[in-house]
């Protein structure tokens, strides 16, 4: 296998899928019997698409960023990302990848409680290897809206702030691959579309992918492609003409 992915290398070269799954599986092992999470999943992602992934709970939406962020392993199939196989790469070789290729929007947070807004934005930036890690930090927190709340910690801001805090993370990291989930679960609707504006222009530079697990179907609509997952199969995968953010309303 190629060495792990280091900084300016995380892209394809011109012409290749910046994702690549070919019939990838993952099933676990609960009580003796075999739990199917995901089945014979095979997608192809190029660079600067902006990709809604739909489907009710349980149905494999997170389990299938997992794979791709390689935050869990396969048990079936190939994965390649930004031009590497990781399919069956070293925990160190997975790390590396990690930091440099795939940025991450947990549905959880995943915010340091020690650490105020600032300096969780700022490591997700040090960690990525970018030497304006502070400065990035600042300018994404005033993205998000949250400028006047660079030095509060996470139990002083509410869970829309909190996960405002978590994407600008995100964003300040600057990598080739963007994974959200459930962005928008936390956020009132206004917020929610600066948002989903926000991660909409990633892809724009036709470098970056965004990948969005979401529950709400109008989310959809601004979408270059459309993923629908159902018992943790790919049952439709179509691309559309996205529509305006300002025509969004749930």
């Amino acid at each position: 296998m190629r060495s792990a992915v280091s900084p300016g290398e995380a892209a394809p070269q011109t012409g290749q899928p910046l994702i690549d799954l070919s019939d990838v599986s993952r099933h676990y092992n609960v009580g003796g019997n075999d739990v199917v999470a995901l089945e014979g999943a095979t997608l192809s992602v190029d660079p600067g698409e902006f990709i809604v992934v739909l489907g009710p709970s349980g149905c494999g939406k997170t389990t299938l960023l997992n794979m791709i962020g390689a935050l869990d392993s396969p048990t079936g199939g190939r994965i390649v990302v930004g031009g590497r196989d990781i399919t069956r790469a070293s925990r160190r070789e997975l790390f590396e990848f990690r930091r440099h290729t795939v940025s991450f929007v947990f549905q959880t947070f995943n915010l340091f409680p020690g650490l105020t807004a600032l300096e969780n934005v700022a490591f997700g930036a040090d960690v990525a290897g970018r030497s304006d890690g502070r400065e990035r930090a600042t300018q994404m927190l005033g993205e998000v809206g949250l400028g006047a709340r660079l030095d509060h910690f996470a139990h002083e801001l509410s869970g829309g702030e909190q996960q405002r805090v978590a994407i600008a993370r995100a964003l300040a990291a600057g990598n080739p691959v963007m994974l959200a989930d459930e962005p928008t679960g936390e956020l009132d609707f206004r917020t929610g579309v600066q948002i989903l504006d926000l991660l909409h222009a990633q892809s724009h530079d036709g470098r970056t992918s965004v990948i969005v697990v979401t529950h709400n179907r109008e989310i959809s609509r601004i979408a270059h492609r459309v993923i629908q997952l159902s018992s943790g199969r790919i049952v439709d995968d179509r691309r559309q003409e996205p529509a305006a953010i300002a025509d969004l309303e749930w």
